[in-house]
């Protein structure tokens, strides 16, 4: 786990090359406090920082091959090195260091551009070809790690991170388009930043640079493809893999540990790394009835782990706010994402790596609202022109028991669902005092998805949407920065190549029932996981943000709003009625001004 930077110069490059490299480098000490190395030459720079995982003592990057004709910095780690290690050198390719990355290049040259369909991990690479001036960028199948870049007429630059990126940029503009999507998703989707012709390579997605410009390709996407197989076999394949998935996982050089919540997903994750070893456990929870560590001390206990909590309060959360903002780099509004930073701030101290259980609700259907689509069935025997018609008429109506259920049952699924945080939709400009004219509703962004998954039942649609928009934009951005900015690996075993593999065969059937959501999977982990977690309904992080913004802490949020330059495309006659509403119990808007409170403090961070 490591930072990288490239920087590809369509001219010479200039003298202060060296200097931008060190400084991007820099930038992003905390994603690699062990090492750091460089490569320039007249065309190319790259830069590494290194927390060291495997090979602690070698294998330090800029990675080259036997003729030194191709140099490669990478972020991440790649599970299934061993066994192409074996291949390759059975081939003949020569190996100087014991790290996972260096396959990477003896793959490049047997395979080319194709080298990453033999991988199996969580990557984000930068591999220049000397001889063909030539540089490969590559983004793991579902965007555990991440890499920004931008371009101009005269270079390519790409980061781990966006503020070391911005270091090559002259000037800082706010994206309005992206902004608009943020109000909507809580962070900006897909491709985009909020900084104006800053990127996001895409989760499978690979750049080819050289000196005619920039390619962009997709090597590979999310699909579902549900077989009909029974299922006791589809359990026996299910508990297989994932304990499979743990164990190539659990690989490392280091101490490793994991988190542990009160959910299904990272309790089995735990329970199976106990079965190899000995393990450090990390909860955090927040003082009240639903504090997380509760259930997670009792489920150390069963597994018999060595267990860290730390009970939050709520000076503690809101110290770490401008931290937060600093690592995040994106905006993303998620409340449990400074947890997710206090919790790593916690595990840091005992281990260099976690393991966690983020993935398992897109792929084996465990939202809630994963249910709706079965609730709302006896909508699917009315005719489209009929429902239409209905919804027309039952939105002006004052508010009556029922009502939104008629509303969300006369409304296609693609026209109410855009994954699972929807913060601003209808009222996004409401709060914009000019929305871009470029500026499309979100459903716009999610339709291209709708239509590549029309074949699948609504519930597989809405795991596409997820997987798509949710899971890169919000889980694994603030599992990325929050881990890194702690200095210590998150590793996501459910988030693997072979795990999906089985995943997207499964039945919705199999998943969701009225009483329960991923039931298949739970059925498949019953034997690894403890009783009293097996069946407890997901709770997300229950952070008590409502409670909090209804005293001094919410008049400080929007007096953040108000000061932090943003009264130029911010309502902030909007954002008071907002506040006003909460206050007074009217309304709880505490995402709403969670969600503007925290692009203010982006804002002021890294724009003003």
């Amino acid at each position: 786990m490591c930072g990288i930077n490239g920087l590809y110069f369509y001219n010479l490059r200039g003298k202060e090359a060296e200097s931008l490299l060190r400084n991007m480098a820099n930038t992003m000490i905390h994603r690699g406090p062990d090492d750091e190395g460089f490569f320039l030459n007249q065309r190319v720079g790259l830069s590494f920082r290194r927390l060291s995982i495997i090979d602690t003592t070698g294998a330090s990057q800029p990675l080259t091959n036997e003729r030194g004709n191709i140099k490669l910095v990478c972020n991440g780690e790649i599970y299934n090195y061993k066994e192409l290690r074996k291949e390759l050198s059975n081939k003949g390719h020569k190996f100087f260091t014991q790290g996972d990355a260096e396959v990477i290049i003896h793959l490049y040259e047997e395979h080319g551009k194709d080298l990453v369909n033999h991988l199996r991990g969580m990557f984000s690479f930068v591999l220049y070809d000397i001889e063909k001036d030539k540089i490969i960028a590559c983004r793991d199948h579902f965007g555990i790690k991440p890499l920004y870049y931008t371009l101009n007429q005269d270079r390519f630059a790409c980061s781990s991170e966006l503020k070391s990126l911005l270091l090559t940029m002259p000037q800082k503009e706010l994206d309005k388009e992206s902004l608009s999507y943020y109000l909507t998703y809580q962070y900006v989707p897909l491709e985009k930043t909020m900084i104006k012709d800053v990127f996001k390579l895409l989760p499978g997605h690979r750049l080819i640079i050289d000196k005619n410009g920039i390619t962009k390709e997709k090597y590979w996407s999310a699909e579902f493809s549900p077989k009909d197989k029974p299922v006791e076999q589809y359990k026996d394949e299910i508990s297989h893999v994932i304990a499979q998935s743990v164990k190539v996982h659990m690989q490392s050089d280091v101490p490793i540990g994991a988190f542990l919540s009160s959910g299904v997903d990272s309790t089995a994750i735990a329970a199976l790394m106990r079965q190899i070893k000995k393990i450090n456990t990390f909860s955090v929870g927040f003082e009240g009835s639903q504090n997380e560590c509760v259930y997670s001390s009792k489920t150390s206990k069963v597994l018999d782990t060595e267990h860290h909590k730390w009970i939050i309060s709520e000076q503690e959360y809101f110290q770490s706010i401008n931290d937060y903002i600093w690592f995040i780099d994106d905006p993303v509004a998620d409340p449990s994402a400074i947890a997710l930073y206090l919790v790593s701030k916690l595990a840091s101290k005992h281990v260099k790596v976690v393991l966690s259980g983020e993935g398992a609700d897109e792929f084996f259907a465990g939202y809630g609202i994963y249910k709706e689509p079965l609730a709302l069935k006896r909508f699917d025997f009315v005719p489209k022109g009929i429902k239409k018609g209905l919804n027309r008429a039952i939105k002006p109506l004052f508010k009556f028991h029922g009502k939104n259920y008629l509303l969300r049952g006369t409304t296609e699924l693609s026209n109410r669902f855009v994954g699972n945080a929807k913060i601003f939709v209808d009222d996004v400009k409401d709060v914009l005092i000019d929305p871009p004219s470029t500026y499309a509703s979100p459903f716009e962004l999610t339709k291209p998805f709708y239509e590549t998954s029309s074949h699948l039942d609504p519930v597989k649609q809405m795991q596409t949407i997820d997987i798509n928009f949710w899971l890169p934009g919000n889980i694994l951005t603030k599992a990325d920065k929050m881990s890194m900015a702690n200095s210590i690996e998150l590793r996501v075993p459910f988030l693997d190549i072979e795990v999906f593999k089985v995943a997207s065969q499964i039945p919705t059937s199999h998943s969701i029932n009225p009483n329960t959501t991923k039931a298949i999977l739970r059925d498949a982990l019953k034997n690894v996981v403890p009783e009293h977690i097996i069946n407890r309904p997901k709770l997300g992080f229950p952070v008590p943000l409502a409670h909090w913004l209804r005293g001094k802490r919410g008049e400080h949020c929007i007096s953040v709003i108000k000061s932090s330059g943003l009264e130029k495309v911010i309502n902030l006659n909007y954002v008071q009625k907002l506040y006003n509403d909460h206050l007074s119990g009217k309304a709880n808007n505490a995402r709403k001004i969670w969600t503007l409170y925290i692009l203010a403090m982006w804002h002021k961070k890294f724009l003003l």
